[in-house]
This record gives structure tokens, C-alpha cells and sequence, in this order.
């Protein structure tokens, strides 16, 4: 089987969703802004090598829809002989098309992908322009979460699926005894990582700026807050529901963003005499019940170390 790595990487800076900058540029010139970049980055790549753009979008609707990747890579300035196809797994959706490439490279069916992720949610709101939820895996409304603390509703077809992250969140705080002064303190050391690897150039190395309607070029994050402390996130109050412990400052927000990654065999880039950024050794997913949907990536994690052979130590 084929060694698969990635020798390029490349994201877009990352805008508060209609709030920020980006609100105004569309999903689709966003992500080809950054698979224009990715690709740019290996210059001894023939484009005619690339076999496919894998695209990964969680709400593929509206100016997200007509299947997403393929207009990406006519607007990348891509060959027409590479194929485009856009993926699903919610938050995963990007992960998911990078696990595709290299599914695909190892099995050889292919030397060479472009793999990477956008979502304007300025443009394509959470839950897309007309959700329909079926009603058998829907709690009822009398069940709703946002007069006090949610309990799984299980259902004839197993636990209602339609559940807001913010609600997910407040169970695993409560399941696994995550205190609102914690969930503040990590935030707070988010935002102020964030703001040192902005200001030591850090984020530099993989951010392309973004051109904008009004002819200026967007560079940096805007998400990551300069100004705030443990007392000001204390200040605020609960956003899903009273007496939880998940606000607006320890969440993670509404986002406009696109990154973008280019995967090849190992023998196609020691043939161009590429040095890889990363290998990929394994990969695995795993489900957990919709409730408690965050803590998907830890059962998911245990297996693609156990099929590597590594331990987290």
C-alpha cells in the first residue's frame, strides 16, 4: 500500500460571520482562494497530475451548493481534467476530505488531490435557508432545551437528532464535571495562543490573505480578543440555557473561513524532490450519541492510534 502525505497546507484568515470581513465574499472564491495558494506552494507539481478536489462544506446549499468543489477548482484556475467532489460530515467535513485523499492514494487510485474545507456562515446560515427535520427523530417542542438542562429524548429510532451545539455542550460540561471557571480558563488560553502566534508569525507561515470587495486585503484572524480576561468572560451569561455554564466568550463562534491542502504519494513527492509537511499513517471515525456529539473525536482518536501503533504518550 502507498504512502500518502501532504505537502502543502494553506488556510485563509478566519472572519466573524456577520460581523466580520468576509460576509461579503462568497464560499466558493474563498475556498479558491486558498486551493489556488495550496497549489501555488508546490511548484514542481504538473497540475495535470491532480486527479481530484475534495472538498469538504457542512452546508452545501445555496452559493455553498452546485457541488461546491468542482466550481472551486475552475476558479482555482485548475486543469478541467480535474474532478471535484463535495463532501459532508459536519464539523468533520474537511477531515473527511482529507482521509478521502489519502484512502484514495494509498489504495492507488490516484497520485495527487487537493483536499480542504470552507463555510461562510454569513451566507449559508446554521441549519441552511429551509431546514426540514423529520419527525421521528425530532424531540418534541415541549422538550425544548432552553428552559433548563436537556435530557437525551430516545426515540424509536434512537435519540433525537436535531440538537444545537450549544446544548451538546452544556451535557458534556455536565457529564463529565467541566466547570464554567474551567471552560473560561481554557478559553482565555485560546485566545491568548492564538494572539501570540499572530504577533511571532506563526500563522503567517499558513495564512494567504484575502482580497475584498473593497479592494483591501484581509491578513489576520479576527476572532482571537486582545482584551479579554478571566473577570470579563465571568461577566457573561449563559447562552443556552439558565444555570449552564457555556456563554458566548467560552464558545467557539460563528466563523467565514477556507483552508486547503495538496496530498500526493510519497513516491510522487520524492520524485519532484518534495520534503512531505506530514505523513498520514491511519485514520478512523467513530459515533457517539447526538446529545453528547463533541466528544465524537475521542472514541474516534483510541482507533486510529490503535490501528498506528501509537499511544498518546
Amino acid at each position: 500500500m502507498e504512502d500518502a502525505v501532504i505537502v502543502s497546507a494553506v488556510r485563509t484568515p478566519i472572519g466573524r460571520a456577520n460581523k466580520g470581513v468576509l460576509k461579503d465574499v462568497r464560499a466558493d472564491d474563498l475556498a479558491a482562494v486558498a486551493v489556488k495558494a495550496a497549489v501555488e506552494r508546490v511548484p514542481q507539481l504538473d497540475r495535470s497530475l491532480i486527479e481530484d478536489v475534495i472538498l469538504g462544506c457542512a452546508f452545501p446549499e445555496g452559493e455553498q451548493g452546485m457541488n461546491l468543489a468542482r466550481l472551486v477548482g475552475a476558479l482555482a484556475g485548475l486543469p478541467e481534467t480535474a474532478g471535484g467532489v463535495t463532501v459532508n460530515r459536519f464539523c468533520a467535513s474537511s477531515l473527511q476530505a482529507v482521509n478521502m485523499a489519502a484512502q484514495n492514494i494509498m489504495l492507488g487510485f490516484g497520485d495527487v488531490f487537493v483536499a480542504g474545507g470552507v463555510e461562510n456562515m454569513s451566507r449559508v446560515p446554521m441549519g441552511g435557508f429551509n431546514p426540514s427535520y423529520n419527525p421521528r427523530l425530532v424531540k418534541p417542542r415541549e422538550e425544548d432545551a432552553s428552559s433548563g438542562p436537556y435530557q437525551p429524548l430516545e426515540l424509536e429510532y434512537g435519540y433525537s437528532s436535531y440538537i444545537p451545539m450549544g446544548i451538546t455542550a452544556e451535557n458534556l460540561a455536565r457529564e463529565y464535571h467541566i466547570s464554567r471557571e474551567a471552560q473560561d480558563a481554557f478559553a482565555l488560553r485560546s485566545h491568548q495562543r492564538a494572539i501570540a502566534a499572530t504577533d511571532n508569525g506563526t500563522f503567517k507561515r499558513e495564512i494567504v490573505p484575502v482580497p475584498l470587495p473593497n479592494g483591501r486585503l484581509m491578513e489576520i484572524d479576527e476572532g482571537p480578543r486582545r482584551d479579554t480576561s478571566l473577570e470579563r468572560l465571568a461577566t457573561l451569561e449563559p447562552a443556552f440555557i439558565k444555570g449552564g455554564s457555556v456563554t458566548a466568550g467560552n464558545s467557539s463562534p460563528l466563523n467565514d473561513g477556507a483552508a486547503a491542502a495538496v496530498l500526493m504519494s510519497a513516491q510522487r513527492a520524492r520524485d519532484l524532490g518534495i520534503m512531505p509537511l506530514a505523513k498520514v499513517h491511519t485514520m478512523a471515525v467513530a459515533g457517539v450519541r447526538p446529545d453528547i456529539m463533541g466528544f465524537g473525536p475521542v472514541p474516534a482518536m483510541r482507533k486510529a492510534l490503535q490501528r498506528a501503533g501509537m499511544q498518546l504518550s
